[in-house]
């Protein structure tokens, strides 16, 4: 009933991963009426979704949807829009984030062994680093992961503050003004009908 009448291809699923069909506006507006739509206040909304984004500018991949909502559990905030916020983080947006908060790191006072970001392999370095917590090779995590982490960690502090009050308030007055409008409708329409 609801599938496609014609199916699209494997190319065509992966162009439109990479570029919308109804383009990159569109597809930032849908997002926002899906996420002021979902229950909860404005407050609820804006915070879980800042509680993932935050999250996302840390160097716990594959944690962030955890973190995350147990972050906005602890704020009374909405672990579905937390869910949704982790999305911050992405293969697209991860290199400019870790090199980011790696580079704050060291301007922190957090030494690395003198490496630049540039001379990191950040996504083998984090592959390496997953084979090694599930070996548990400890010594190998301490010599070769942690002067790399450890700076990203300190990095992500400041850098997590930052994007959690910067997706907050946009969009609690975002969603705010949604779910007014919203119920102005429907008030509206009652009234009509």
């Amino acid at each position: 009933m609801f599938k496609r009448r014609v199916k699209r291809s494997f190319l065509r699923k992966l162009q439109e991963f990479f570029w919308p069909r109804s383009g990159w506006r569109r597809s930032m507006w849908y997002m926002l009426h899906r996420l002021a739509r979902l229950p909860g206040t404005a407050y609820s909304i804006a915070c879980g979704f800042a509680c993932g984004a935050a999250i996302s500018f840390t160097p716990f991949v594959g944690l962030h949807f955890i973190i995350g909502g147990i972050w906005a559990w602890t704020m009374r905030a909405n672990i579905i829009a937390s869910a949704i916020g982790t999305a911050v983080g992405n293969p697209w947006s991860f290199p400019f984030i870790w090199i980011w908060i790696y580079k704050l790191g060291l301007w922190m006072g957090v030494g690395a062994g003198g490496r630049e970001a540039d001379e990191l392999d950040f996504g083998s370095r984090f592959g390496e680093m997953l084979g090694a917590t599930l070996n548990l090779d400890f010594a190998y995590l301490y010599d070769t992961a942690w002067p790399v982490w450890w700076p990203m960690f300190v990095g992500s502090l400041p850098t997590a503050v930052v994007a959690w009050f910067v997706f907050y308030w946009p969009l609690k007055i975002a969603v705010g003004t949604y779910q007014r409008r919203r119920l102005q409708q429907r008030m509206k329409n009652l009234e009509k009908a």
